[in-house]
């Protein structure tokens, strides 16, 4: 990727993390692709030249596909099978509400979207980014994109989300599930922050052929609160207030709901064949790419 000296190509990444990312890609569980040719293999017959396993012919084949040196060996029709090559599609979700705004977690979102959706374009794959904000609306959306030439696209549109609104993570799935259509990966980039219960909507992208990807970006605050005293807590997205007195008292309680939250999250994306990881909105995004989801395997 190249650009005048001095001159960052967009404002989420540097540019040398940009170009370490061009040599990666995203590496999902499953081959869930849509269907048309791309770079993904899956495994029923296709128009590749990659041979994958020989069947018995059955009337209606295309006798193209017939191996004649089997044929003359045997006295019995063949039909060769190739690995079909499919492009695959990632869904970036990006939570955009109120409760995103605390600490740098909306900006690290962005982050991880924007290098998601750099690797996915580079590798012939069709981006589309999804930015939720209230409750019932139609979430913003870049429509599906592929190719090198997207990349500017890509980059404007996360560099343009505003954060704000209500919209709780199930709902946000449900509005992106009404508007997409295609297999593949889709990425969570949220705080899951939620009082909702998110197995109907984990149900509903595993069933749309989406391979799920949980990432919870929460605050050093959430994750090691340092409170004295009384306080007051605030609902950025509702409004509503509660008033707790010594709070050094429910450290412990608040601390296993985390471990808890953590482990119900993990295994409701695994039991639907996907990941699920929780980092910190203070973490460096070269850290997360580059450390943390390599040596998992999200990315080779």
């Amino acid at each position: 990727m190249t650009t005048p000296a001095g001159t960052r190509f967009t404002a989420l990444l540097d540019n040398s993390v940009l170009s370490r990312l061009e040599r990666l890609r995203l590496d999902p569980l499953r081959r869930l692709t849509v269907h048309s040719r791309g770079e993904h293999l899956t495994g029923k017959g296709g128009n590749s030249t990659e041979f994958s396993d020989y069947r018995d012919y059955v009337p209606g084949d295309d006798v193209k596909n017939v191996d004649w040196n089997i044929f003359a060996r045997l006295n019995r029709p063949y039909v060769k099978l190739f690995r079909h090559e499919e492009e695959m599609h990632v869904v970036l979700l990006v939570d955009a509400s109120s409760s995103m705004l605390f600490e740098g977690k909306l900006e690290l979102a962005k982050q991880l979207a924007a290098a998601c959706g750099l690797m996915g374009l580079m590798n012939n794959e069709r981006v589309s980014v999804y930015a939720c904000h209230h409750a019932g609306a139609q979430p913003e959306l870049m429509p599906p994109s592929s190719g090198q030439v997207s990349r500017r696209r890509l980059f404007q549109f996360l560099e343009g989300i505003q954060g704000g609104g209500d919209s709780p993570l199930e709902a946000a799935v449900d509005a992106v599930l009404r508007r997409h259509r295609g297999r593949g990966v889709v990425i969570l980039l949220s705080d899951f922050l939620t009082f909702g219960d998110l197995n109907p909507a984990l149900n509903s992208l595993f069933r749309s052929g989406l391979e799920i990807h949980g990432v919870q970006i929460l605050s050093e605050l959430e994750l090691r609160p340092d409170l004295t005293g009384d306080i007051r807590l605030l609902d950025s997205e509702t409004g509503e207030t509660l008033d707790i007195s010594g709070a050094a008292e429910l450290y412990g309680l608040y601390a296993e709901h985390l471990n808890w939250q953590e482990q119900e999250l993990t295994a409701a994306c695994q039991k639907r064949s996907g990941r699920f990881i929780r980092v910190s909105s203070k973490t460096p995004v070269e850290t997360i790419l580059f450390d943390t989801w390599r040596r998992k395997g999200w990315l080779r």
